[in-house]
């Protein structure tokens, strides 16, 4: 997990001279979420730009993988999860809204892993985009859901 700055990837650009369409920002978090969806995380990876900063709400003392990650260390994240889930994590977009270079979605995630337990999540995500990439996320959850189902050890067996 990486100590840098919150400080927005994107603020750090020269801003372009008409920012991405509303369409155009919405279509981009749709597709990242649908590239998840079928479990293509190294296209939903492609959608994010070299200097991306994906944030993960949490305390990073308290629950593996939270915080702030670069493009590298948030692909590990996504690879780690998807070799505990059992065909993946199924995920939908139930709402979006987007304004100019930000979008924001509601989002139902649903997911078995490995070891039976099941995995039911709601998110709001907050994506700002540039030059038809994904630069800045940041993604809320259900952080307790999160640590009873991925990090909880197994019931002892009677």
């Amino acid at each position: 997990m990486t100590t840098a700055s919150t400080a927005s990837a994107c603020a750090t650009t020269t801003t372009p001279a008409t920012p991405p369409a509303v369409d155009s920002t919405k279509a981009l978090a749709r597709a990242f979420i649908e590239r998840f969806d079928a479990n293509d995380i190294p296209g939903a990876v492609a959608l994010l730009s070299d200097d991306v900063r994906y944030w993960l709400a949490g305390k990073p003392a308290e629950l593996p993988g939270i915080g702030l990650h670069d493009k590298a260390q948030i692909a590990k994240v996504f690879g780690r999860m998807d070799r505990r889930l059992e065909g993946g994590l199924r995920m939908k977009v139930l709402s979006i809204i987007a304004e100019g270079d930000t979008a924001a979605m509601e989002v139902q995630s649903h997911g078995l892993l490995k070891n039976g337990r099941h995995y039911d999540n709601e998110y709001h995500f907050r994506m700002r985009v540039r030059d038809g990439l994904i630069c800045e996320v940041r993604e809320y959850y259900d952080s307790l859901h999160v640590h009873t189902v991925w990090y909880l050890p197994e019931p002892a067996a009677a």
